[in-house]
């Protein structure tokens, strides 16, 4: 079976990209080994983000967040976003100081989306708020989707396309001959015109396969939630120098993330939590939210997701071989991208050309610090 375009991983930068891609005419093949939002893109904390971004990535991320505040049209489907705004907490002046530095760097590059607010403004916004929060920075466009929602209102609409999605079909090896692509599974094989390397945590092994090799390494990041409580908390929140992510669904639950990390078995397909590092994050959200003091946690679990040492992702034309892209490796805060990254691969394919400034995402940007 033959494509124009074969994408392995079936997260939401995959489903993105086979979403942009069949709407330009061509024919798409997604391969995911397990199912669509099986890994990071379907368990993470469903961040829309733009605040404290990476300068790197400010400008996909501006971009992105524009095609969410509408997304649920585009897609005609149900992504779950919420415009409710991010808020990062400062507790000390040392806090207050990175803010300021963070603005001035801001405003040198001609952003202003982040406000520093005081501590009359954060207990407006956020009355259950510890007094010894002192203030914070906002931006007001964030808030948050639910990522197995948003993952597959993808999905469908690239199906509605012609799109073809294949789960539970494991790449087993790739072979370039001449302009084209032999993908063999463990079920079939297929011949396609481009490769596109979205396979989140074994993209490194994807990667090998087409000639790119990348430092990236792997980790379970968890999360957990609690049974309904009384709604005290609009904004979705963070810390400047905490390991906070914090938000209260339109239903009482509330997500409590932050970074921790439990124990990732990639060959195995599975992760197993850390209920230490569990019960640090919730020790840390009640310092911030004593109200929290009163919360029962309901549920807890953990995803795969795919890291490089600068925590910025892979994006772009492979290095190593000819009609092969690359979008992995988002470090744990990729699902606000999404949208752009599949526009951008979708116009590098059929136009070679993009309007983003992609060198900070390159497959060998440490290759090319060695020479």
């Amino acid at each position: 079976m033959s494509y124009d375009c074969i994408i392995i991983g079936g997260g939401i930068h995959g489903s993105a990209c086979a979403y942009y891609l069949s709407r330009t005419g061509l024919s798409v093949l997604v391969l995911e080994k397990d199912y669509i939002a099986r890994h990071a893109s379907g368990v993470n904390a469903g961040g829309v983000r733009l605040l404290w971004r990476d300068e790197a990535e400010v400008p996909l991320s501006f971009a992105a967040m524009e095609r969410w505040q509408t997304l649920d049209e585009r897609l005609d489907g149900d992504t779950g976003f919420r415009r409710r705004s991010l808020i990062n907490i400062a507790v000390d002046e040392a806090d207050l100081g990175k803010i300021d530095a963070r603005l001035i760097r801001m405003k040198d590059l001609g952003y202003d989306h982040e406000i520093k607010i005081d501590q009359r403004e954060l207990r407006e916004r956020l009355p259950f708020v510890a007094k010894h929060c002192i203030g914070g920075v906002m931006s007001e466009q964030d808030g948050y989707a639910i990522p197995y929602k948003a993952t597959n209102a993808f999905r469908l609409a690239a199906q509605r396309n012609g799109a073809k999605f294949h789960e539970g079909e494991n790449v087993t090896s790739l072979r370039q001959i001449g302009d084209h692509w032999q993908i063999q599974t463990d079920q079939s094989r297929y011949d396609g015109g481009i490769l596109i390397n979205c396979a989140g945590a074994w993209a490194d092994k994807i990667a090998s396969m087409i000639g790119d090799n990348v430092p990236m390494s792997f980790s379970a990041p968890m999360l957990m939630v609690t049974a309904r409580m009384p709604h005290f908390a609009g904004p979705v929140v963070g810390a400047i120098s905490r390991q906070l992510s914090f938000k209260q669904f339109e239903n009482g639950t509330v997500l409590i993330g932050g970074g921790a990390k439990g124990f990732a078995d990639r060959d195995k397909n599975k992760t197993r939590l850390d209920y230490s590092k569990l019960a640090l994050a919730a020790e840390t959200t009640k310092t911030f939210f004593p109200i929290m003091n009163k919360a029962t946690i309901n549920r807890m679990w953990a995803g795969l997701e795919a890291y490089m040492p600068d925590n910025l992702p892979v994006i772009g034309p492979a290095i190593g071989a000819k009609n092969a892209y690359h979008a992995f490796a988002f470090s744990a805060h990729g699902f606000q991208l999404g949208p752009i990254v599949g526009d951008v691969l979708s116009e590098l394919i059929t136009k070679q050309t993009t309007s983003f400034d992609l060198k900070a995402f390159r497959a060998d940007r440490y290759d090319r610090k060695t020479l």
